[in-house]
C-alpha cells in the first residue's frame, strides 16, 4: 500500500511570527532523525522555497520544498500527490487566515502548529487562530492543534504573554523557541541551526524538544 504522509499545517494570523523559520527548523531536524519530509509550500511570499534555494549544490536542504498555487481544491489534491512515499509533510501556510489556502491545509492535515510571539498584538491575532483551528477540529476528529511559543525573550512581557496564551482553549506546548541569531544565520546559509555547529548548541536542542512535542501530537491515536 502507498505510504501517506502525517502532515502538518503551520499557521499564523500575520507575518512575522516565525512560521517559516519553524517550518525549515523541524523539517531539517526530521530529516536528521531518519524521516522522510516533505515542505509544502503555500505562502505567496515563497520564503520556504527561497530558503531551500540558498543551499550551496553540495549541501542542499534535507527535505524536499516545493511551492504550490492554484485554488483550494487544486491545493488540496496537490497536497495530498506531494505526500506519497513521504513520511511527515510540513504544511508552511500563508500569513492570513482569510486566504482559501489555509482552509485547503487543515482539511489535509493531522496537526495544525501555530507559532505565537509572545507580544500583545500577536496574542490579539492568535485568539483568530485558534477560533479557525477549533472549528476544523469540530468538522475533522483526525485534526489535533497546539500553540507553539516562538521567537520568546526572557522579559516580565514575555512572561506575562505566555501566561495569558495558557489560558486559550488549544493547548501550549511547554517547549518552544526563543529569539535567537542562529535561527537568522541557518536562513542565510539555506540550512538549519545543525549546520551551525556548536555554536548553534542551546538553539539546536530547542528545535529537538519541540520536534519531539509535534512527533507526540502526531502518534495520538484519533
Amino acid at each position: 500500500m502507498t505510504r501517506k504522509a502525517r502532515r502538518v499545517a503551520l499557521l499564523s494570523q500575520k507575518g512575522g511570527a516565525g512560521k517559516t523559520t519553524m517550518t525549515m527548523q523541524l523539517a531539517a531536524e526530521l530529516a536528521r532523525r531518519g524521516y522522510k519530509v516533505g515542505v509544502a509550500d503555500l505562502d505567496p511570499q515563497e520564503s520556504a522555497t527561497r530558503w531551500a534555494q540558498s543551499a550551496a549544490a553540495d549541501s542542499p536542504f534535507p527535505a524536499v520544498v516545493k511551492g504550490f498555487s492554484g485554488d483550494a481544491d487544486a491545493i488540496a489534491k496537490a497536497i495530498d500527490a506531494f505526500a506519497t512515499g513521504l513520511d511527515i509533510v510540513l504544511i508552511d501556510c500563508p500569513p492570513s487566515i482569510e486566504h482559501p489556502h489555509v482552509a485547503a491545509s487543515l482539511a489535509r492535515a493531522h496537526v495544525a502548529l501555530v507559532p505565537v510571539v509572545p507580544s500583545p498584538p500577536d496574542l490579539w491575532s492568535a485568539r483568530a487562530v485558534e477560533r479557525l483551528v477549533l472549528q476544523a477540529m469540530r468538522k475533522r476528529a483526525k485534526l489535533s492543534g497546539a500553540i507553539v511559543v516562538n521567537r520568546a525573550q526572557r522579559t516580565a512581557l514575555s512572561s506575562s504573554v505566555i501566561q495569558l496564551l495558557r489560558e486559550f482553549e488549544l493547548p501550549v506546548l511547554r517547549v518552544g523557541l526563543s529569539q535567537r541569531n542562529a535561527f537568522a544565520q541557518s536562513a542565510a546559509i539555506g540550512g538549519s541551526v545543525l549546520d551551525l555547529g556548536k555554536a548553534a548548541e542551546i538553539a539546536h536542542q530547542e528545535v529537538a524538544r519541540v520536534t519531539d512535542a509535534l512527533l507526540r501530537l502526531l502518534a495520538r491515536p484519533k
